[in-house]
């Protein structure tokens, strides 16, 4: 049944990718400044969602994990984190290839962009303490206090623009990004699609995760005799 539910999300997910490509590139229209790089910005934009809503999963699943001590849990919060790290990785990548010729640099220390790097740093840094398969209480626990703590950077990346002094626009609109409703659709749509990857991706993780552990525990038996 598992399989069959994936299956269908798998041709939904296929689906919408394509649709969004669609919209991304031939029914949103150029912007009138920036010109075809702006197209970058829905996948900028829809990367950095999902690398918030992956962190705050891991941050809610380690809260859940702490409470009852249950194993599921902390594998949500690894394969979450492992889907962020990625995504996070994305809208470092993005940036960059959108910020060149928009503003003729590479990078700049701006707030936004420096807080999002220290928040990849700090997840790395997660997955590192997790220790992915190794079935280590102590540790899952430890990684799990630094994980919820490690959550405070997310809302200091999104606020970032509006308490300090930075090159990103703080809303989209004219004095920003100059959007249509052609535009706001398109952006609507990624975010959808985005969400609906992430879906897929954590099932797939998990159980990949959770295959692994059962792996390990079997060895372990079949060693102890």
């Amino acid at each position: 049944m598992k399989d069959k539910v994936n299956s269908i999300l798998l041709i939904i997910l296929i689906f919408t990718m394509l649709t969004n490509l669609y919209l991304i590139f031939y029914y949103a229209p150029l912007e009138k400044v920036m010109g075809v790089v702006q197209k970058i910005f829905y996948f900028h934009v829809a990367s950095a969602w999902i690398g918030f809503l992956a962190l705050a999963v891991v941050f809610a699943s380690n809260i859940l994990y702490l409470r009852c001590g249950r194993k599921k849990w902390s594998q949500l919060s690894l394969a979450s984190a492992e889907i962020g790290v990625v995504f996070i990785s994305i809208v470092l990548i993005t940036g960059p290839l959108w910020a060149k010729p928009v503003w003729n640099t590479w990078w700049t220390w701006d707030p936004r962009l420096t807080t999002t790097l220290i928040l990849w740093f700090m997840y790395v840094a997660y997955l590192i303490l997790h220790g992915g398969r190794e079935k280590n209480e102590k540790r899952e626990r430890l990684a799990a206090v630094y994980g919820i703590i490690a959550f405070i950077n997310v809302p200091l990346v999104f606020f970032s623009i509006r308490w300090w002094r930075t090159i990103h626009p703080v809303v989209i609109s004219t004095s920003g990004i100059s959007i249509t409703g052609e535009m706001l659709f398109t952006l609507l749509f990624s975010l959808a699609t985005f969400t609906l990857l992430y879906v897929y991706l954590l099932k797939t993780r998990c159980r990949g995760i959770k295959l692994a552990y059962k792996i390990d525990l079997l060895k372990e038996r079949i060693g102890g005799y």
